[in-house]
């Protein structure tokens, strides 16, 4: 039997068809989201009654720009990062891409179906050889960091010929702000995408943001109209962002969390490649197995069809996920 191809995590219908026998509930851990959301409190009436506040929306992206230390003005609020992706080639017509990969498939995807000659790549250098250049960083599935220094290199050269460097930093809340292109993006050249929902545990918000130069980011307005994302996410998101102490917290948990989760993988015969805080990339030639194992078990991970020995792990949140996800791994390593 193989893994299904959920190939954006997250799909407990095909897990349920695949595993119809699993206990009940399942433990997602395929989705790398923040398994303890933020607590999003009291939800103001007007903020589902009324069409979304001009002002809220402003003020959530000056909360976003604080965050992420973006130029003031420079940053649109999106029902998401992948409506983000969607709209970039119609933003920014190329005749080529390149990304660096292996990476999340959106990206190859997008640029191939708006007409672009595409390739994945494995090194910096052919990115700069192309009109558009995608790295994601921390790259999703193996957490592959690329060093700021290296990206406003990337930029300087694709900005001579008219490109654009897009770094999509969706797993980089709970990094060190010095990981992000954002408080030093160029003026022309780079696009910066960062996701609320992964950090923050609230993905069904649906509120991701992009950074970019005036120009774009006006293009970028235009093209999603008005009302583009909830009165609810303006809300509940500019009183996130703006909880910084909290996001210190989660982001410390995590990196422990991490760790901890390393140590019960590899206990359980699976070799730790890499990852970011937010979810861990395991190696074996039993991955299909354990995948099954754990799927008997009600516990959902992340396989790759295009990688067979790969499996990605969220980070469990309360105890009892912790507990349950140790028993089913126990179970699948006596089976290896």
């Amino acid at each position: 039997m193989s893994p299904p191809a959920v190939y954006h995590g997250g799909d407990l219908g095909a897990a349920r068809a695949l595993f119809p026998d699993a206990p009940l509930p399942w433990l997602d851990l395929s989705t790398g989201i923040n398994a303890l959301a933020y607590p999003i409190g009291t939800i103001s009436t007007e903020a589902w009654t009324r069409l979304p506040d001009a002002g809220a929306v402003a003020a959530l992206e000056a909360a976003a720009a604080v965050a992420y230390g973006a130029p003031v003005g420079q940053i649109v609020a999106a029902p998401g990062t992948q409506a983000l992706i969607q709209a970039l080639p119609r933003l920014l017509p190329a005749r080529s891409a390149a990304i660096l990969g292996v990476t999340y498939a959106e990206h190859e995807r997008v640029w191939r179906e708006s007409g672009a000659q595409t390739q994945i790549v494995d090194d910096l250098s052919a990115l700069a050889r192309a009109d558009v250049a995608v790295v994601v960083n921390p790259n999703n599935p193996d957490g592959r960091r690329v060093p700021v220094e290296a990206l406003t290199e990337i930029v300087a050269t694709l900005a001579g010929k008219g490109g654009t460097l897009v770094v999509d930093e969706a797993f980089a809340d709970v990094l060190p702000s010095a990981a992000s292109l954002a408080p030093r993006l160029p003026e022309t050249g780079a696009v910066v995408l960062r996701s609320f929902g992964k950090a923050y545990g609230l993905a069904g918000l649906r509120l991701g943001f992009a950074i970019g130069s005036p120009q774009f980011t006006g293009r970028l307005r235009a093209a999603l109209g008005p009302w583009a994302i909830t009165g609810p996410a303006a809300e509940i998101g500019a009183r996130a962002l703006a909880d910084r102490d909290w996001l210190a917290r989660t982001s410390e948990r995590l990196r422990a969390d991490a760790a901890r989760l390393d140590t019960l993988l590899t206990r359980a015969g699976l070799r730790v490649v890499g990852g970011a805080p937010l979810f861990r990339l395991t190696e074996s030639s039993d991955a299909a197995r354990v995948f099954r194992r754990l799927g008997e078990a009600g516990v959902l991970v992340r396989p790759f069809p295009a990688r067979p020995g790969w499996l990605r792990f969220g980070i469990p949140g309360e105890a009892k996920d912790w507990a349950r996800l140790e028993r089913a791994l126990k179970c699948a390593a006596l089976w290896l």
